[in-house]
């Protein structure tokens, strides 16, 4: 196991047992909740308020206590440090997962033609109802909610990127979806936790990320980018907050029951959060950063480029014995246009 689990899970005993200091009311269950982000951002906004939708459901019966800012677990071994119990829920990252999550990060990259965190969100369920290798790359857990996201361009400092020819040679943080795009297009594309990349733009180890207008002001990126390249960029949904199994079992089943249930309100939180903070971004970067519109022409030579690498990746999952382009060819059917989603494909 690594270090960095074994000190996290010796740690954790610790962190609980200061958090348990003053003694719970009779009948009452707690449950800690790990984030690598501050109470401050928009995800954390949006636990608070499944936090506060659990504890009424619950009658005060069973209560959430958050550990924020990554205090307690990493992002790029949150799923093996929840299955291991360091926490009880945590939001995971199964995108930056050092191993184990081959489809979970591949179909990602399935999404072109899902505008809307909705029908991301749609095509993800639907992906997670029919493949089983997703259910066997989660093992160990029970996901608790999954998110979408605003489709992303691109963020660089000191200098204007214009059209896709202006990438080369830039060092661009980006999900594992565009890693070989930016690559074709001559950037030098890197895979961090977004937590990480604040400073690294700071310190000009990055010249960009792919993001989307809220970071601007949920991660203060306005401060260290001074140019936005408004390529629309697909992107997709995946599981983002989970329960390890283990303790899932212990809990009493009418507890279970309003954690299941709390799906819905969780998963529509982190969506309206994610709006909210769009026009928060706008905001906070109006003044300080310049936009500029890609060409009809690098628009398209963009997507023909991502569905052809992604279809490549698709067929290169059978290394892991997975049918990775059945996938892809699944995600693609379902998405008929209009951001609409009919799951398989069929009406």
């Amino acid at each position: 196991m690594p270090l960095r689990t074994w000190l996290a899970l010796l740690l954790a005993p610790l962190l609980a047992l200061a958090g348990c200091a003053k003694p719970l009311p009779a009948g009452v269950t707690e449950l800690t909740y790990a984030s690598p982000y501050p109470p401050s951002h928009p995800f954390s906004r949006a636990d608070r308020v499944w936090m506060d939708h659990v504890a009424q459901q619950s009658n005060g019966r069973l209560r959430i206590r958050p550990v924020w800012s990554g205090a307690l677990m990493s992002a790029d071994m949150s799923m093996e440090e929840l299955r291991h119990g360091v926490a009880d829920i945590a939001l995971i990252s199964p995108i930056y997962s050092r191993g184990g999550t081959h489809l979970l990060r591949t179909q990602t990259g399935f999404y072109k033609g899902a505008q809307s965190i909705e029908s991301q969100m749609a095509l993800y369920h639907c992906l997670a109802r029919s493949e089983p290798e997703i259910g066997r790359e989660l093992h160990g857990l029970k996901v608790l909610a999954a998110q979408g996201g605003l489709l992303p361009g691109i963020m660089i400092r000191g200098r204007a990127v214009r059209s896709l020819d202006d990438l080369r040679g830039l060092r661009i943080r980006a999900p594992t979806e565009l890693l070989s795009v930016l690559g074709s297009f001559g950037a030098d594309p890197v895979l961090m936790p977004m937590g990480e990349v604040y400073s690294q733009l700071a310190k000009g180890v990055l010249d960009g990320v792919v993001s989307s207008p809220d970071s601007y002001k949920a991660l203060h990126l306005s401060e260290v980018t001074d140019y936005y390249f408004a390529l629309e960029i697909p992107r997709g949904a995946y599981p983002a907050r989970a329960m390890g199994d283990d303790r899932w079992h212990r809990l009493e089943p009418w507890q279970r029951d309003i954690l299941a249930a709390s799906t819905p309100v969780w998963e529509r939180a982190i969506a309206d959060a994610i709006y909210t903070s769009l026009e928060a971004g706008l905001e906070d970067s109006r003044g300080k950063v310049q936009v500029f519109q890609p060409s009809a022409a690098d628009q398209q030579r963009f997507e023909d480029v991502y569905q052809r690498d992604n279809l490549r990746t698709a067929r290169d999952a059978r290394r892991w014995g997975i049918d990775g382009e059945a996938v892809f060819r699944r995600a693609q059917a379902s998405l008929p246009g209009d951001d609409r989603v009919v799951c398989g494909g069929a009406a």
